[in-house]
């Protein structure tokens, strides 16, 4: 189980909160000062005056461990769920140990002025601030001060709507219920094991050998294909279609794609095709594919012409992405992984942006934080646009002349490497062509630098093969292009292109 626990002082909207968050996550919604209230037959002031502080607590801890171990009975399967926490219930290390081993905890969090506004206007009483509420507040915040300021993760809620706040509640637990494009769960998170019957494992020689430890533990069949972009052709996917049938899969099997976004896009199109599609689940070992390819529910492989010309809508049944794989990478591999990363922070989170401008030796130390706000960048995105009829084309940006650079290197630049470089040309284009300030072509150009990534065109490279490539890539137009170019940090536009020669520099 991996519960999420929404806790912070009084006034910071744990309930509303967390009402809208599990709605989010179609997940159930318990607020656990309401269970003690049933429980004890009459309201937390009653209680408080009656029987005391330290009984209410001793009830809060018992109507605590019974609630997140017993909600459900036996005819109802188990599942996680989001619990609203009074604004003292982990004070006593034993509710705290308990609920940090059954889930995470979102600490809410807001200014004494906010605070204040809210509690105001509460009708509830409240008997810990009986009296002067400005003066109880304080002191309560004071006295509770360093056991609050313990909680990683946070939630800052002032100015914010409800919707935003539960939205980053979502970004802080790293976690996202799809439905755009069928109903999926994106999950950041360890993986500890597999509970799919009858599955395998498809996953790459690269992966095999780094993570044989892990796919030990989960304990079923593997099918090794080798790595590299150069093996993402149909000949790979005939081979994924046999050894499907060799190994007895069949309508009720699962596929998990345990790689990178090879590994994702070939596993993916395979069990979309397979006996007409069976279920497959994401298992992400990159940065790269972790923020980016594993989301959205696109499948494929390359034709000689062209990256990703055949494939498939067809989501996963759930994407569980673990950051302590990317700890196996190599240097080139994770700064690879950053260009999305970039890319996302550039079309829809500037502090994202921000985050990357402080080069590669921040971001290994903190990576699940990366990934999880790159993640939800893509997200917010697929959800409106599954299918590409709009707004997901802003995705693209670098991509239009990445591909075209990735294809005619012949791979030997990685795919964050030539999304660099197509994302410094574009946006110095879209600043020769007005739409953006020599500003923005800076601060994206130093980004990218800052984590050692290429943000030139090489010399040696032949534009007119770069043209050519790009007009076979997937996203042409009869006479045109369409690039998503950047606007302004958090804002992206796209812009029909005809002559080609002129977005090279």
């Amino acid at each position: 189980m991996n519960h999420l626990f929404l806790y912070g002082p009084l006034g910071t909207g744990k309930s509303t909160i967390g009402r809208l968050l599990a709605r989010n996550l179609k997940l159930p919604f318990i607020d656990l000062d309401r269970v003690i209230e049933t429980k004890a037959g009459m309201s937390i002031p009653q209680i408080m005056e009656r029987q005391g502080e330290p009984a209410f607590r001793n009830l809060e801890t018992s109507v605590l461990k019974e609630t997140v171990g017993h909600a459900f009975s036996v005819t109802t399967p188990a599942q996680d769920k989001v619990i609203a926490l009074g604004g003292g219930a982990l004070l006593l290390n034993e509710n705290r140990t308990f609920v940090e081993s059954n889930g995470k905890v979102v600490f809410l969090m807001a200014e004494l002025h906010t605070l204040l506004k809210r509690l105001n206007t509460d009708s509830e009483k409240r008997p810990l601030l009986a009296g002067d509420l400005r003066e109880k507040l304080s002191s309560l915040l004071a006295t509770r001060g360093e056991h609050y300021n313990s909680f990683a993760l946070r939630v800052k809620v002032d100015g914010k709507s409800i919707e935003e706040n539960a939205h980053r509640a979502q970004v802080a637990l790293g976690r996202h219920h799809l439905s755009a494009m069928g109903e999926y769960d994106v999950i950041v998170g360890q993986i500890d094991s597999l509970s799919y019957s009858n599955s395998i494992i498809v996953t790459d020689e690269n992966v095999a050998k780094f993570h044989a430890e892990k796919i030990s533990s989960l304990k079923t069949r593997v099918i090794t294909i080798p790595a590299g972009e150069a093996y993402k052709n149909l000949e790979t996917v005939s081979y994924l279609w046999k050894s499907f049938l060799e190994n007895g899969l069949d309508r009720k099997s699962t596929v998990v794609a345990l790689g990178g976004g090879v590994v994702g896009d070939l596993a993916g199109f395979a069990a979309s095709t397979y006996m007409r599609g069976i279920n497959w689940v994401g298992m992400p070992t990159t940065l790269l594919s972790m923020v980016d390819s594993s989301l959205g529910g696109k499948t494929g492989f390359d034709l000689p012409e062209g990256k990703n010309l055949i494939g498939s809508f067809y989501p996963p049944k759930l994407v569980l992405a673990d950051p302590s794989l990317l700890l196996t990478l190599t240097e080139r591999e994770l700064r690879s992984g950053m260009a999305e990363v970039v890319k996302h922070g550039v079309i829809s989170d500037p502090e994202l942006l921000s985050l990357c401008s402080r080069g590669l030796g921040w971001v290994k130390d903190h990576l699940e934080e990366i990934v999880k706000r790159a993640m939800a960048v893509k997200i917010k995105i697929i959800e409106k646009d599954p299918y590409e009829k709009g707004i997901r084309a802003k995705l693209n940006l670098g991509h239009t002349i990445g591909h075209a650079v990735e294809l005619v290197s012949k791979f030997k630049l990685r795919h964050g490497e030539a999304i660099a470089i197509g994302m410094a040309a574009e946006a110095r284009y879209a600043a020769r062509v007005g739409l953006a300030t020599h500003g923005l072509v800076e601060a994206i150009a130093e980004t990218i630098s800052a984590l050692g990534l290429p943000i030139r065109i090489p010399d040696e490279m032949p534009r007119d093969e770069i043209i050519l490539a790009m007009r076979v890539d997937k996203k042409k137009s009869a006479k045109s292009i369409r690039f998503a170019l950047p606007v302004e940090i958090g804002r992206v536009e796209l812009v029909d292109v005809t002559d080609l020669e002129d977005v090279l520099d």
